[in-house]
């Protein structure tokens, strides 16, 4: 039985999956959340897929050893390729972001036209469009690679007259296809919103899954008796495999998490410490 005030695992490429960590901690505050960017080896998104199914497995396992109660794969690319696998080969469970952003997509869309950003791995794996159709059967998906933006966000370039540049630039195909809903599948993308409205328009509303992730985080654990009872107080770790001090302005400047404990992490090291047990 697991405990319910064991904290929440919650990963990423980078920093796009701060959305999501950060949302469920204003959202659940009971919570505790175990957060790992995986800069080190930021983007996932044009790697190889069972490269990034390696990378989602070795960061899980070190989750598990930590003896988290859920594990969020807060990355759509991540999500994309190694959601499945991992569900059927962990002991605790998983979500991924997927899902929940198709939801809300369906849900908000009129025209029935609905337009999908990602990195190239999510895209070619037409997740979004699988997601979408069983949904939603007549809805008319288009979908665009932005590979350019999760390095603009890592190096944070998060708006300004050359980020909204490039951001015209990548969604230009898709301003002609007459969407009135636009998914950002990436949780990068989040951050880079004030250029991307700027671009599409009032008329084009976008989705972000970090709101409907946490919504899903709060009716699983709830269904499953697991919401942490608050009898102890909530801990938030933060982790990347790059540079601490990034990860810390980020924090604080963006998320406004001052004080936030943040670790550099090298996985293998810690695979082989949990592994020497």
């Amino acid at each position: 039985m697991l405990n319910s005030n064991a904290p929440i695992g919650v990963f990423d490429s980078g920093i796009g999956g701060l959305t999501v960590a950060t949302e469920i901690i204003r959202a659940l505050p009971n919570e505790s959340i175990i957060y790992v960017g995986d800069h080190a080896r930021c983007p996932y998104g044009e790697k190889h897929a069972d490269e990034v199914r390696r990378y989602a497995v070795e960061i899980c396992t070190y989750f598990c050893a930590l003896g988290v109660k859920l594990i969020v794969i807060a990355c759509n690319t991540a999500t994309a390729v190694a959601l499945r696998y991992l569900q059927m080969h962990l002991p605790i469970p998983v979500l991924g972001v997927v899902k929940p952003g198709a939801e809300a997509a369906v849900s908000h869309s009129i025209s029935k036209r609905i337009g999908v950003i990602g990195t190239p791995l999510t895209i070619e794996s037409c997740i979004y469009t699988q997601a979408v159709h069983q949904l939603l059967p007549e809805a008319i998906v288009h979908s665009q690679a932005c590979p350019a933006f999760v390095p603009l966000v890592e190096a944070g370039k998060w708006d300004g007259a050359e980020v909204e540049s490039i951001v015209r630039q990548s969604l230009e195909p898709l301003l002609e296809k007459k969407i009135d809903t636009l998914i950002l599948g990436c949780t990068h993308y989040p951050l880079l919103e004030k250029s991307i409205q700027k671009v599409i328009g009032p008329s084009i509303q976008t989705i972000s899954s970090a709101r409907s992730v946490t919504q899903l985080v709060h009716s699983f654990l709830s269904e499953r008796e697991m919401l942490a009872n608050g009898t102890s107080e909530s801990r938030h770790m933060f982790y990347t495999t790059g540079q601490e001090s990034f990860m810390n302005t980020v924090l604080q400047s963006w998320f406004g998490l001052s004080g936030a404990t943040v670790a550099h992490l090298d996985i293998h090291e810690s695979l082989q410490s949990i592994s020497n047990l």
